[in-house]
């Protein structure tokens, strides 16, 4: 199909695409276009605006910030799962963007635009949020951040405004922890049909701490606090993990559609944990 006729514009700067955007009473974002392009074709998004962000240079890279490590919202998913700065102290993100689609899509996809449409069942708003990533989102009037928790807020829903732009995603350093992404899916390049970020740190033979959270098991992405709690002090061993990790599904609202139902989902999400839990570990 053919998209409806819209505007399109290319910024240079953060500055001009915000202008830009609140000049406009329709206007969407255009970042990596791997979510964005299927649905205008489809013609189930009709913008008035396309405003580019490819063009802005400020907006990609990978930097240290000290106890932090920095990536810029249009960091391109290939280029995340290759810098050394992630693989030494956000490894759950190397992980997981490896697992991304196919490599046109990790080529052409983008770090901040796959959080940013905050579909639940996507791979990397799971682990931002296992990470306790912070969101740095500007808007015409200042900057703020905004912590994962509060970021997603509902399918395809985040705490971005109409007029404002993700610049850049802050992840708290993770220097020596294991982490796993482990996700089901019927067919190769699927969405997860369930999935499980899992990040912990190891000490003199048990969990010291640990971060978790699943994809896919509700309208946003769902941090396990109980489950982190339960690991903690145990060995990484599959009988205390599988105890530990259990009710892991307790709570959660997971959808029904034609991969399978609820009650399936629930069914998956402890074993998955356990497998993420005791891959991170080692």
């Amino acid at each position: 199909m053919i998209p409806t006729a819209f505007d399109y514009q290319a910024p240079t700067t953060v500055e001009e695409a915000q202008h830009l955007l609140a000049s406009s009473d329709d206007a969407k974002v255009l970042a990596g276009g791997q979510s964005l392009m299927p649905l205008l074709r489809m013609r189930l998004a009709t913008p008035e605006l396309l405003v580019d962000l490819g063009k802005i240079d400020e907006l990609r890279g990978v930097r240290d910030a000290g106890d932090a490590i920095v990536i810029g919202s249009m960091t391109p998913h290939m280029a995340v799962m290759t810098d050394p700065l992630v693989a030494e102290h956000a490894a759950l993100l190397a992980k997981a963007t490896s697992l991304i689609g196919d490599p046109q899509v990790r080529h052409r996809g983008t770090f901040g635009g796959s959080l940013a449409h905050a579909d639940p069942a996507s791979d990397l708003p799971a682990c931002a949020l296992a990470m306790d990533a912070e969101f740095e989102i500007a808007g015409s009037a200042d900057r703020r951040s905004v912590a994962a928790a509060d970021f997603f807020q509902d399918i395809f829903t985040t705490a971005i405004g109409e007029d404002e732009i993700l610049t850049e995603i802050r992840i708290p350093k993770h220097t020596g922890w294991g982490a796993h992404y482990e996700k089901f899916v019927r067919t190769a390049q699927q969405w997860p049909i369930v999935a499980v970020a899992a990040t912990v740190r190891v000490v003199g033979g048990s969990i010291a701490e640990a971060q978790v959270a699943l994809a896919n098991m509700g309208s946003t992405p769902v941090r396990s606090q109980a489950v982190e709690q339960a690991l903690v002090g145990i060995a990484p061993e599959d009988a205390a993990v599988r105890a530990a990790v259990a009710d892991i599904a307790a709570g959660t609202n997971p959808p029904t559609d034609i991969n399978g139902d609820d009650a399936y989902r629930r069914h998956l999400a402890p074993i998955l944990a356990r497998r993420a839990v005791l891959a991170a570990a080692g």
